[in-house]
């Protein structure tokens, strides 16, 4: 059976047929986020850190890193900052350093520019996976020599310089042409990761059915592991968590084995904790003296303060489960066994010393 092998110094994760779904944490990415691309730009990785260590937690076993920040201060103060090709392969050196020095897990490599893809595979420990090679054939050049050079495996995404075909059937001769173009560098069929590129289910109401058929066909025919942005089928939709925790396992039974996804429910800011209090307040509740911000936003249902694994996680341990890949539910129990509370440890239901009493005979 097909196995993708990812390994950090310390660590090693399968993407395969008969393993248990691999997670790629997407959150190292300043793509859209305004104060991480702020932050980076002033030299603080203070987020990256935290942001590695919490996906970690919450059950991520690979995590990618994007490199795709945009420093607008320093751009209008020295043109060069405009040029990804400049920014690019010195902050993937340092977000790949700065990651290692707080987790060992394994990493996904991730730009679209060539010299960060080999400033990351130099940096980084161990055989990370390389996100992404395309279609296109100066794209093919340019980055299944540094697959083979640095022996890794590499996410293979379907469109090429035609754009992204809402044709299924298109998608599956794009990356069957780039399993035949790597075999020809000498990369195996088992280290090329196709993305069959989800399109948005509120855009193509046949989203999923071609995703799912894709997946199918990409497993039974060209013999590679897949993976997805798994976000994208709920894109522009309200509810998205809902969507997604549907498409995860739909995805993983029609034989899916990886996603690039959130592993983390987002904790609740001070901002939205304030406005939730005083709307209590407002409605004549009165709450207890020193309560803390944690318990106050467990008890009205808000979620928590603290990074935790989040519902798309619940989604893909469940089906881990039902599809056999999570020996005797050991990880779905253990995610679900709630900590016991403070001078609660080591006692049994309702936190009681020693468990269930016996009756008196």
């Amino acid at each position: 059976m097909t196995r993708t092998v990812i390994e950090s110094r310390t660590k090693t994760a399968i993407i395969g047929f008969d393993e248990p779904f691999c997670v790629i944490g997407e959150r190292i990415n300043p793509t859209g986020r305004k104060i991480l691309n702020e932050e980076l730009e002033r030299g603080d990785f203070s987020r990256i850190e935290a942001d590695a260590i919490a996906q970690t937690m919450a059950g991520a076993n690979v995590l990618d890193i994007n490199s795709g920040a945009v420093f607008s201060n320093k751009m209008a103060e020295d043109p060069r900052y405009a040029d990804n090709n400049f920014v690019e392969p010195e902050l993937m050196k340092q977000l790949v350093e700065r990651v290692q020095a707080v987790c060992d897990t394994p990493l996904c490599i991730d730009s679209s520019v060539p010299g960060a893809l080999e400033n990351g595979l130099a940096t980084a420990e161990g055989r990370p996976l390389l996100n992404s090679v395309t279609g296109e054939e100066e794209r093919l050049e340019l980055v299944l020599p540094l697959v083979k050079k640095y022996n890794v495996p590499v996410v293979a995404i379907s469109n090429d310089d035609t754009g992204i075909s809402e044709d299924p059937d298109v998608r599956f001769a794009v990356a069957k042409k780039i399993v035949e173009r790597a075999a020809d560098f000498g990369i195996p069929a088992h280290d090329i990761v196709v993305d069959p590129l989800v399109m948005p289910i509120g855009a193509m109401s046949t989203a999923g059915l071609q995703v799912f058929a894709l997946v199918r066909r990409l497993r039974e025919e060209l013999g590679v592991n897949t993976t997805c942005g798994a976000s994208n089928i709920s894109f522009g939709l309200p509810n998205r968590h809902g969507i997604n925790n549907a498409f995860l396992p739909m995805a993983i039974t029609a034989g899916m084995t990886s996603a690039i996804m959130n592993p983390v429910a987002v904790p609740i800011g001070p901002m939205k904790i304030a406005e939730k209090k005083a709307a209590v307040e407002a409605a004549g509740i009165i709450l207890p003296e020193g309560m803390d911000d944690e318990a106050f936003v467990q008890i009205f249902g808000m979620g928590s303060t603290k990074p935790r694994a989040g519902k798309e996680m619940e989604a893909v341990r469940a089906a881990n489960f039902l599809t056999n890949n999570d020996d005797g539910g050991e990880a779905w129990i253990t995610m679900n066994r709630e900590a016991p509370k403070a001078g609660q440890e080591g006692r049994g239901r309702a936190g009681r010393t020693g468990g269930r009493r016996r009756r008196a005979s």
